[in-house]
């Protein structure tokens, strides 16, 4: 049978687009998110739809709040790019047109089928905002001052800030995560050309999860993240012992926030950023030099019963209100009891929440920043979504043989802690002055608790001032010590806006 030449031109066509794949942007084939054992799940792929639904219900718009706000601390790699703005005609005209399209929101993170290559957030200082000629009040004055002016108040030492941190020249940060260095660099060298000259780079801060079994865990070895509230209307899997809080608590405008907001900043969020050093040889150091002297424990497990009484927490995640003497890796394992303790055992005879510290100390770091029942009931306006990531490198064999943190920059590690909230004054600057560094807090309890002995440090000391708390001692819990080694320093931070999606390419580009 002859072939018509239009039959043979038809052939030739579909052949050549057979042939010839169109080009495509690369996709994913896994996750650019972690979810280790012992933390609260990720949200489920197959319930996005059900998701923003739920979420249209409370006024959350997931299609328009950026990914990393709800989404949590669970990225392999994340970089932090902070910029000045030096040519804002420029740089607004990029925002909208450039910027905006790669900005990632939650929907997008859900899936690794939806999920870029490298995740992109964007924020803003009040400085930041001010250049870009955005003169609405926000109803923060934390905000509008910045960190720097917050320091001595949040107990930091000045000297202890870097100098690109110290003061109001950073206006924004670019986030991306990733799984992979080569992506996060490609993608910020491609914002980097868009936006030209009209930025200058400030700081640049590389974090990464732990490598191997430490995934999920910061550097002294705790597995981190695991007292992260459920957001009402978005969180479908709520834990035993999680809190449920309303997402006006972490989203502007939204069900909850009572303070009235500019209606094009509905769905943004306060990010407080620390660049946070773990001092973790001394520290390693300090917890074996202070040993207990429980008699059934051997000594390696009375050197892990103190770290644990510091912090709260076993090294697996297991509560010490739950598991008082032994680490119980399979109850730290599990989220479904990892955090159902509330501090309090009525079950126990003459047990008194106000005097009794014999399973945990009032002045442990997770009792600080979240006291359960101390309150008698869940408080819920001082809670924040923490997104932080560890960074720098493993302790080094010399590290650990001199017992003290290398000089060298390229070897200093710690948190790149950032947490989410509708307001700076009752989240993160209220939990550190009033909790945290608070010798007296919780209130009422028969013994001055302290500090907390990670984080906590009263206001206007000097550096390495003794810290005195109670508790440490499960076998004499009123007996008071004294930490004379600060472990965690605080090199400089500050407070920013993540607007809404809308906003990049709306009032903040006009």
């Amino acid at each position: 049978m002859k072939l018509s030449f239009l039959s043979v031109i038809l052939a030739l066509t579909v052949y050549s687009a057979l042939a010839v794949p169109k080009q495509v942007k690369p996709r994913r084939t896994s996750s650019l998110l972690i979810h280790p054992a012992g933390l609260p799940p990720l949200p489920r792929p197959q319930l996005s739809a059900r998701i923003s639904t739920a979420s249209a219900d409370d006024g959350l718009d997931v299609n328009d709040i950026q990914g990393d706000i709800l989404i949590g601390m669970t990225k392999v790699k994340q970089s932090f790019f902070f910029f000045g703005i030096e040519d804002a005609a420029t740089f607004k005209s990029k925002l909208g047109s450039d910027i905006q399209p790669l900005v990632t929101n939650i929907n997008q993170l859900l899936s690794v089928d939806t999920q870029p290559v490298t995740a992109v957030n964007i924020a803003f200082s009040k400085t930041g905002l001010d250049a870009l000629g955005i003169t609405d009040d926000l109803g923060e004055t934390l905000f509008n001052n910045g960190q720097f002016a917050d320091a001595t108040a949040l107990g930091d030492v000045i000297s202890n800030w870097i100098p690109d941190f110290a003061g109001t020249r950073v206006h924004g940060v670019i986030l991306l995560a990733s799984d992979t260095d080569d992506n996060i660099n490609d993608q910020l060298a491609s914002i980097q050309s868009i936006l030209g000259d009209s930025i200058s780079e400030i700081h640049r801060v590389d974090g990464a999860t732990r490598p191997g079994d430490q995934a999920g865990h910061e550097h002294f070895g705790f597995l981190d993240g695991i007292g992260q509230p459920a957001v009402e209307g978005f969180t479908q899997d709520v834990l035993p012992g999680q809190a449920v809080i309303a997402p006006g608590e972490f989203l502007l405008g939204t069900s909850g926030d009572a303070t009235v907001r500019p209606d094009w900043a509905v769905g943004g969020s306060f990010l407080a950023f620390r660049l946070m050093q773990q001092k973790v040889p001394e520290f390693a150091k300090f917890v074996l030099d202070h040993a207990l002297n429980e008699p059934s424990l051997s000594e390696e497990e009375n050197t892990d019963l103190f770290g644990a009484r510091l912090v709260g927490r076993w090294k697996s995640g297991a509560p010490i209100d739950l598991a008082p003497l032994r680490d119980d890796p399979e109850l730290g394992a599990d989220p479904n009891r990892n955090s159902n303790f509330t501090f309090d055992h009525p079950d126990v005879p003459g047990f008194a929440i106000a005097t009794n510290q014999t399973d945990c100390p009032f002045s442990a770091h997770l009792r600080k920043v979240r006291p359960r029942l101390d309150f008698g009931k869940e408080e819920t306006a001082h809670h924040m979504l923490r997104s932080g990531i560890t960074f720098g490198p493993e302790v080094t064999d010399e590290e650990r043989a001199s017992n003290k943190s290398s000089t060298d920059p390229s070897l200093e590690r710690g948190i790149a802690f950032t947490a989410y909230q509708s307001s700076l004054t009752n989240g993160f600057h209220f939990v550190q002055m009033a909790w945290v560094n608070n010798a007296n807090f919780f209130f009422g309890k028969a013994i001055p608790p302290g500090v907390d002995p990670i984080i906590g440090r009263v206001a206007g000391t000097a550096p390495e001032t003794p810290r005195i708390i109670s508790g440490t001692n499960p076998l004499n819990s009123s007996e008071l010590f004294s930490l004379d080694t600060e472990f965690v320093i605080n090199h400089g931070g500050e407070y920013f806006f993540t607007p809404p999606i809308s906003a990049l390419s709306g009032k903040l580009a006009n």
